[in-house]
Formats: structure tokens, C-alpha cells, sequence
């Protein structure tokens, strides 16, 4: 007989945390998810019996490396990489790599975790996992980074494959670091196959790639809308962030007629309360592409902006918000500063941007709250679909990938409804997400026996 919910829950989580000590954004992970799955699978014996829960939260494998490189000064680096491979109940691993010095194997494994959910709910054949190292790419000129990367992949490219593993772009990690780990990994093997997502499109990159995390949290966001009988036109949006995925979802939220009102980075946040137009958008892309500059110097560009130095947008009066930056990024404190501001709607563009705390204001408010794994899958999505398209030997258009992404959302939106759906016209997406995704991965698994 299943034991209880509170006392399994408890039971579990003390396990958890003794196997993984002091890997808080870990543990979190899995306490999120498992809050949920815990009341899902009480009277379902099957999933106790093959330990299903417990076996998804123990990573398949953790690979750990060193990166040994050349700064343009000759003086010999020192990184650590990891890759974390959490599950491949349905499909090659996939999931993003990630450069910065926040990296830990911590935060690779929350973020396999999480992938594991997330790529589940899109329907395509994707298994979850993570890798990076903790090397920060600013400041660095291209020679240095090209060096890092080569030497990164001399190491990955053993543990990954087109049907084993494919990693994709994440923070720190773009166009340009997968063009030379690409480039690396070819030079190795002597194969040219669809190992990495994120591709230039001159080798086998895919259209929309740029666009579909931003674009799809918007998507996700307008379905949580739709579903109250509303729409984003005529709504302010505060983001955070100022790369890839809070330009395009400013982007997005901009054709769609609202009014973008922030943008951020480490350094603070910049508010421009006549609006983050689009010819604005396309001069931060700029900046932060090409010139690798920092969100202050909008301030200088456009005047009628202010610039506050150390301190995050959440704080702005607005109808939606979308947190585009990084996990924990969205506490307790300024959820409830949002919730009484009036905010509608938070749809996550990073991944567990928002903190445990910070999750139940959401939830006691009933605001719409699209939790990342659900509400930023469009960019692995895509990225699953360049894989299709490589192994096609084939590519769509953007209009046609457009359409597809559009589609995948909708789908993944509606997944959370179904098992979300409190009947009192809230929807509970957290555990919608949770259980839509744990279940298809779950039920794979015990197909398997015990592996």
C-alpha cells in the first residue's frame, strides 16, 4: 500500500538531500517536482513499486573534466566541465551548455532535472540533461574562447552523439561557442552529424532557433490569457534580462501590442517608460552581441530611461512579467510586490527564476503563473526539430517553424490544463506541468523493467 503523501514526501526529500549535500538548487528542483508527483501517484502502485521518483531524481550519470586552455598572454587555464545526463527514458539527452562562474554540478543537475520535465512536455523524442563549465566568456577575446571551447570538447565529444546526446547553446554559450565546439567535434571524429543544436544555418542550424525560447514563453503566456478571455495588446510587461531570450520575448510581446517597460542584467535594470520599441529591441541585441556591452549605456542611447544600479525590475508596476535571466532571480518579497502591483501574469523565460517562497505567493494569489519547464520549452522544441532536420538532411522554413512552434505551445499549454485544471476556473500549471511531464517519462520507464 502506498504510504502517505506527507510522510512519503518527507521521507523522500531527507534522502534526497543526504545524497546530494549542500546541492541546494538541486534539492529545490526536486522538492518542486516532487511536492506535486507525491499526491499524483499515491494510489498508483506501480510507480512506487519501481521507485520511479527516486530513479529520476539520480542522474543516469555525472561526467566531470578538466579544461586545460591558453589565455592570449600564454599563461596556462585551468576549468572544470561537467555533463550531466539525467534520463533517456524517451530519447538522446538534450539540453543546453552553459558557461559562467556560477556553474556548479548543483545547478547542472537541477537543470538536467528540469530539462528531463521539459522536454517531455513538448511530445518529441528528447531525454533530459545539462552540461558546462564554470568559465566566463566576457572579457575573453575570440581566440581565447575558441581555444576554451576547442579544449571543452575534446573532452565532451566522447559522451555525446546524435542519438546519444545533443547539447545545445544556454547562458554564455552562443552562435559563436557552438560554431567552434562544432567545428571542434567535427575535426575529431571526422563526421559531420546534427550533435549540437544551435547551429549557424550555413551548417545545418535551424530558422526560429534565435527566437523560440523568448518567442515561446510569450505564446505560453498569451495561452494562460486566452484562457481567462484575454489577450497581451494593451498590457505593460516588465522582463529581465537582455540576452537572446528577453530580447525576443520583448520582441514578441511588442507584435502582439503590448508595451515592454524593462530589461536588466547583472549590473541592474534599465526602465523606459515610454516603452522598449522595436527599433530599441534591435539596438540592445546589437549591443549586447556585437559590442558585448552592458544595459547601462541604454540610459545613454535613449534619455528618457533611467538605469538602477544593483536592483532587479520586479519592483515596476505592471500586468505581466516575465523573468528572462536566471534561477532565483524572483523571491518572495518582490512576488508579493508584484501580486499587489496588480500583475496578471508571470510566464518564466529562465529556468527556476522564481524561489520555492516565491512560487506559493503566486499560487496563494491565483495569479497565472507559467513555470519555466513549460512556459520556456519552445526553445528545445526547436532545437528538437533541427535535430529532425538533420537527420532528414532537410530544413523548413521560418514561417513553417513558426507555425510548428505555435503549435507545440499550445500543446504544451494544454497538457497543464488537463492535469492542472483546479475547476474553479485557476490552473495550477506548476503541477500540470509536473505530472504531464513525469508521467510519459515514467510510464516509458517502467515499460523498460528495471535499468
Amino acid at each position: 500500500m502506498a504510504v502517505s503523501d506527507h510522510v512519503g514526501l518527507g521521507h523522500f526529500m531527507e534522502g534526497v538531500k543526504k545524497r546530494n549535500p549542500g546541492q541546494t538548487e538541486f534539492i529545490q528542483a526536486v522538492h518542486e517536482v516532487a511536492q506535486d508527483i507525491f499526491e499524483f501517484i499515491e494510489d498508483k502502485e506501480e510507480y512506487h513499486e519501481a521507485q520511479i521518483l527516486r530513479r529520476i531524481a539520480e542522474p543516469d550519470r555525472v561526467i566531470s573534466f578538466r579544461v586545460c586552455w591558453e589565455d592570449d598572454n600564454h599563461n596556462i587555464r585551468v576549468q572544470r566541465g561537467w555533463r550531466v545526463q539525467n534520463n533517456n527514458a524517451i530519447g538522446p539527452y538534450k539540453g543546453g551548455i552553459r558557461f559562467h562562474p556560477s556553474v556548479t554540478e548543483s545547478v547542472l543537475k537541477f537543470l538536467a532535472f528540469e530539462q528531463t520535465f521539459k522536454n517531455s512536455l513538448t511530445g518529441l523524442p528528447m531525454g533530459g540533461g545539462k552540461g558546462g563549465a564554470n568559465f566566463n566568456p566576457k572579457g575573453k577575446s575570440d581566440a581565447e574562447v575558441m581555444r576554451f571551447c576547442q579544449s571543452f570538447m575534446t573532452e565532451l565529444y566522447r559522451h555525446i552523439g546524435p542519438d546519444t546526446d545533443v547539447p545545445a547553446g544556454d547562458i554564455g554559450v552562443g552562435a559563436r561557442e557552438i560554431g567552434y565546439m562544432f567545428g571542434q567535434y567535427k575535426r575529431i571524429t571526422n563526421r559531420w552529424e546534427g550533435v549540437l543544436t544551435g547551429k549557424g544555418q550555413e551548417y545545418g542550424g535551424s530558422q526560429m532557433r534565435p527566437e523560440a525560447t523568448g518567442y515561446g514563453a510569450v505564446y505560453f503566456l498569451e495561452n494562460m490569457l486566452k484562457h481567462r478571455g484575454m489577450d497581451v495588446a494593451g498590457h505593460n510587461a516588465v522582463i529581465s534580462g537582455s540576452g537572446n531570450v528577453a530580447t525576443h520575448a520583448a520582441e514578441k510581446i511588442t507584435q502582439l501590442g503590448g508595451k515592454v517597460l524593462t530589461l536588466s542584467d547583472s549590473g541592474g535594470f534599465i526602465h523606459d517608460p515610454a516603452g522598449i520599441d522595436q527599433e530599441k529591441i534591435n539596438w540592445v541585441k546589437h549591443h549586447k552581441t556585437h559590442t558585448r556591452g552592458r544595459i547601462k549605456d541604454y540610459v545613454d542611447e535613449f534619455p528618457g530611461a533611467e538605469f538602477h544600479e544593483g536592483e532587479r525590475p520586479w519592483g515596476v508596476p505592471c500586468d505581466l512579467a516575465l523573468p528572462c535571466a536566471t534561477q532565483n532571480e524572483l523571491n518572495e518579497q518582490e512576488a508579493r510586490t508584484l501580486v499587489d502591483n496588480g500583475c496578471k501574469a508571470v510566464s518564466e523565460g529562465a529556468n527556476m527564476p522564481t524561489t520555492l517562497e516565491g512560487v506559493k505567493v503566486f499560487h496563494d494569489a491565483k495569479l497565472m503563473y507559467g513555470p519555466g519547464k513549460a512556459a520556456n520549452a519552445g526553445g528545445v522544441a526547436v532545437s528538437g526539430l533541427e535535430m529532425s532536420q538533420n537527420s532528414e538532411r532537410i530544413s523548413w522554413n521560418h514561417e513553417r517553424l513558426g507555425e510548428m512552434l505555435t503549435e507545440l505551445m499550445e500543446g504544451i499549454h494544454g497538457k497543464c490544463v488537463e492535469y492542472g485544471d483546479k475547476g474553479d476556473g485557476y490552473v495550477d500549471y506548476v503541477k500540470g506541468a509536473n505530472i504531464a511531464g513525469f508521467k510519459k517519462v515514467a510510464d516509458a520507464m517502467l515499460a523498460f523493467g528495471v535499468v
